[in-house]
């Protein structure tokens, strides 16, 4: 199938380029890869994709010692993200390295501890515009990854687009944003032409596939830790346990999560993983060979399920032809929907939820404050030499607070608790 036309808008970059050259004994070759390839090039060597490996995504890369083959982190969760939207960008005719980039790229603002660093922050910067880790996303990628003098990676407009899973500024009421004020004029650049609060097919890709990984990834990594137990799928009161959590964390229809509980349990597969943890073989530290077999063909025949059924929707709803950017809406299924909502929920339940996780991470919230408050005392000498020359550029305490924020947010988990160590009088 030939895939969905990009024209030179799509194509565009906000900062000019002299064409590519490599040399090959004194003769210049020009490079013939295409935008959207070199896109995907620049975010997998970049340094701000390297910080995710020590970023926490459920489980945090300190932790996890019990889970054979350690836990995921935010970068296996990226890389599990694009290989999931490059699959379903290929079915539907979008290009694949438009959607490997946004999934690739996702999650590259999201500062240490997770989704609770993200708090810390949002709090910590209530006064300067606030913290929000897409935004963050799109700050790295026009401005604060050095690859294009003050252009940041100067992606193209449709790698940008995808990147942004949500592309508005801030507004009252609404908890998710895309850019802070200072990125607007990147923000109305790369949506140029885009219809006023729709995301493109390709972020929309991305958008569920990131849903997908989480939802499946990090069951298994629970059930590894010994945290999670599918055999409470077929109990009716588990059941409308998560899909109450379902409803209250993801907006999913209590009803729609129970129903999709029976169907779950009912999945060979799933019964499979059940019956290995039943006969004691044990998935937990260590299980024989059978049980991670069973594991592994459980989250091959999850993820090949939600992923099938968008692009069986999508493709009922909108014919066999390529499709891409504003062309079409992803559609998936509400009861597959539903089935990833209670999957997500298995997570808060037996993991996030455990008290000494929760206690841990009110520490966590406690040291990103302490943090932060010195190194805004401290600067700019307590910042990193880029950062550094970014302060004293600012021209107000907004600014010089952004600042601040960036260097915190750029911090893996480590560099956090390190830093923190060295504060006086620690």
């Amino acid at each position: 199938m030939t895939g969905h036309r990009y024209d030179g808008h799509d194509q565009a970059r906000m900062l000019p380029e002299e064409p590519k050259r490599w040399l090959l004994d004194g003769v210049a070759h020009a490079d013939r890869r295409g935008p959207f390839v070199r896109d995907r090039a620049r975010v997998l060597h970049s340094a701000a994709l390297r910080r995710l490996a020590g970023k926490t995504q459920v489980v945090g890369p300190g932790e996890g010692a019990e889970i054979t083959g350690m836990p995921r982190n935010r970068l296996t969760h990226s890389l599990e993200v694009a290989q999931i939207g490059r699959s379903i960008a290929e079915e539907l005719g979008c290009d694949p390295d438009v959607v490997d980039t946004a999934g690739l790229a996702h999650d590259i603002g999201h500062p240490p501890f997770g989704h609770n660093g993200e708090k810390a922050l949002d709090q910590v910067a209530a006064a300067h515009g606030g913290f929000e880790g897409n935004a963050q996303t799109l700050r790295i990628l026009v401005r604060l990854e050095p690859k294009i003098g003050g252009g940041g990676l100067n992606l193209t407009r449709a790698s940008l687009d995808a990147a942004c899973k949500y592309p508005w500024p801030r507004r009252s009421g609404v908890r998710k944003y895309g850019a802070y004020p200072d990125d607007l004029a990147a923000l109305r650049w790369l949506r140029a032409g885009a219809p006023e609060g729709r995301r493109c097919l390709e972020s929309q890709v991305m958008d569920w596939s990131d849903d997908v990984a989480y939802s499946v990834h990090d069951v298994e990594d629970g059930i590894l830790a010994g945290r999670i137990e599918l055999a409470g799928l077929a109990d009716a009161g588990e059941r409308g346990a998560l899909a109450g959590l379902a409803a209250t964390n993801f907006g999913a229809d209590r009803a729609a999560c129970e129903e999709a509980g029976v169907r779950l349990a009912r999945l060979p597969v799933v019964a499979a993983v059940v019956q290995a943890t039943d006969a004691a073989d044990t998935i937990a530290g260590g299980a024989s060979t059978a049980g991670q077999v069973a594991l592994k063909r459980l989250t091959s025949a999850l993820v090949s399920r939600f992923a099938s059924a968008a692009v069986e929707a999508t493709r009922a709803a909108h014919g066999p032809g390529p499709l891409g950017r504003y062309a079409a809406d992803l559609l998936v299924p509400p009861p597959v929907a539903a089935e990833v909502a209670l999957l997500k929920a298995m997570a808060v339940r037996y993991v996030m939820s455990d008290p000494a996780r929760l206690r841990m991470q009110a520490d966590q919230r406690v040291l990103i404050t302490e943090l932060a408050g010195s190194v805004a005392d401290g600067a700019p000498g307590s910042l990193s030499q880029p950062m550094r020359e970014a302060w004293c550029a600012a021209g107000d305490d907004t600014a010089r607070w952004r600042v601040v924020i960036d260097q915190l947010a750029s911090l893996t988990d480590q560099q956090a608790h390190d830093w923190h160590a060295r504060l006086p009088g620690r």
